[in-house]
Parts: C-alpha cells; structure tokens; sequence
C-alpha cells in the first residue's frame, strides 16, 4: 500500500514539473517582442520612450495621445519600417536617459543634443532627428543682449544647468572657444530649473532655453507665465540638430531608422512638422547649423 501511493505521488511530482516547465515556456514566448504581420514579415515591437513634459517637442494631448516634433516623426519612421513596432511609453527626461542605457526602451526622443560624453552610453545614428532653437531668457530691459558675447562682456550670470544637459555643453563649449569673454556658468544640482521664473525674480540675469517651450510657457495664452509675456524675452542665439538616442546593442535599429529618415527629410516631411510644432521651419537654416 505504501509503495503505490509513493508511486501515485511521484507521478504527480512529475506532472506538476511538467506544467510548470510548460508554463514556463509560454510565459517566456508571450513576453517575447517578436511575431508576425498578415504577410507572414516578421516584426520585432520596441519601446520608443518619450519626455511627455516638453510641449511642442513631445508631450500626451488632451486625449491621451502621445505626439508632438519628435514624436510624429517616429512616427513616420515606424511607417517605413514594417519589420518593426514602434509602442511609446511616456515618461521623465531622467529615466529615459537612464532607461535607454540599460535596455529598458530601445530608442529616446527628447529633443537631445549631440555631446561626446553621450557616445559613451548611447548610439548616435548617421541622421539626425530634427532642429531646436536655443535662445537666451532675459528681462525686457536687456532685449538688447541678442548673443552669447553679448551676455558675458555684461559679466551677467546664467541661470545653472545641470552637467549632465546637453544645455551646459553647449555654454562650455562656447567658454572653451572664447577665454577671454566667458559666461558665468555654474554646474546645478536639478537637470533643470525654472528660468523664467528665475530671470523673473532676478534670481539671475538669463538663462538658457529652447524656443518651443518657451512660447508655450510664455507667449501661449494657456501658459503658466503669460503673464510675464511684456517682461521677459526670448533671443535666439543657435540652432542646433537633434537626435534619437539608441541603445548600445541597437545598431540594427539604428540603421533601419537612418535609412527611413533620410527618405523622410527629402519628402521634406520633417520640414512640414517644424512648421506645424514650432512655427517655423528651421530647416531653412540648417546650412548656417554648426552643431
């Protein structure tokens, strides 16, 4: 009696491995980012991350969707590419760095400016994405300041920025370039600080920002600093490329995306896009763009 109930209970031992070696086999295919379109093409889904906070660069409309400059761009990329899915995951500035180094997501989009430190951690590729206005945030007093000579022969000090944002690059690369008229430039604690307020309050005497957030802060009747809209200004002082940032095992990706967007920017889509998110078309310029 004792030796067939041992035997019942091995055979149920053996059972219960085998669903859980079978559970196992079906968790690991349904976690999979690989299937098949109707045409029987293979198709890998990727995670395209997005900073959701930076109107009209990228951000979730009013219905939940995720758009703007960087974002319909993708979108377009996804178009071209059939052998890919492209999901978007809205989310902060920080952990799209962070979650495009480790995997997380397999590309970032937001409004990213090239710097040689970044080629340590992420693949840039051959095309980049877009053009952004960099301009200085000043009192309506010192509208005259229309350059980054003109800040410093001031001896003004610039709101701080973060070592880690591509902004302060940007501001040292200029101070290597001119040591003799340097901006004062000081390393901050936060990825980003709020300018206008800062300029504002005299907290500072400018501060760096891009174009498109500052129109929706500031000139947009919706803005939280419309208020402010006869008090402070906004001077272009470049126009730099932007780029999608890769994960380093991506470069398949990567090159599926250059050839994509480089058949996007001679339909002159990304020119039509510039037009409707920022109000301009900055590719107009792009042969006066050193950066």
């Amino acid at each position: 009696m004792f030796k067939q109930k041992n035997k019942i209970f091995k055979f149920a031992a053996i059972g219960l491995a085998s669903l859980a070696i079978l559970a196992g086999c079906n968790s690991e295919e349904s976690s999979s980012d690989k299937g098949t379109d109707a045409d029987g093409v293979k198709v890998r889904t990727v995670k395209v991350a997005f900073d959701q906070a930076t109107k009209p660069i990228s951000y979730i409309d009013d219905k939940g969707n995720p758009t703007g400059y960087d974002v319909e761009v993708m979108k377009l990329v996804d178009e071209l590419l059939p052998e890919y899915k492209f999901e978007y995951v809205g989310t902060t500035s920080d952990d799209l760095l962070i979650g495009v180094e480790q995997g997380k997501y397999q590309v970032g989009v937001k409004n990213a400016f090239f710097t040689q430190e970044r080629t340590e951690k992420f693949i840039f590729p051959k095309e980049f994405l877009g053009l952004s206005s960099a301009g200085l945030v000043l009192r309506k007093e010192d509208e005259g300041i229309k350059t980054l000579e003109d800040f410093a022969k001031k001896g003004y000090a610039l709101a701080p920025i973060a070592a880690n944002n591509a902004q302060y690059t940007i501001i040292d690369e200029y101070n290597t370039a001119h040591p003799d008229n340097k901006v004062k430039l000081q390393a901050g604690d936060a990825f980003t600080v709020d300018v206008v307020q800062w300029v504002n309050e005299k907290r500072v005497d400018g501060g760096v920002m891009i174009e498109g957030p500052f129109k929706q802060q500031v000139l947009a009747e919706d803005g939280p600093y419309h208020n402010l809209k006869d008090d402070v200004v906004y001077n272009e002082f470049a126009v730099i490329k932007t780029w999608p940032l890769f994960n380093k095992k991506e470069q398949e990706f990567a090159d599926a995306y250059d050839k994509a967007i480089a058949q996007i920017k001679e339909q002159k889509k990304t020119n039509e896009l510039s037009t409707k998110f920022y109000g301009r078309d900055l590719f107009e310029v792009l042969e006066k763009v050193n950066r």
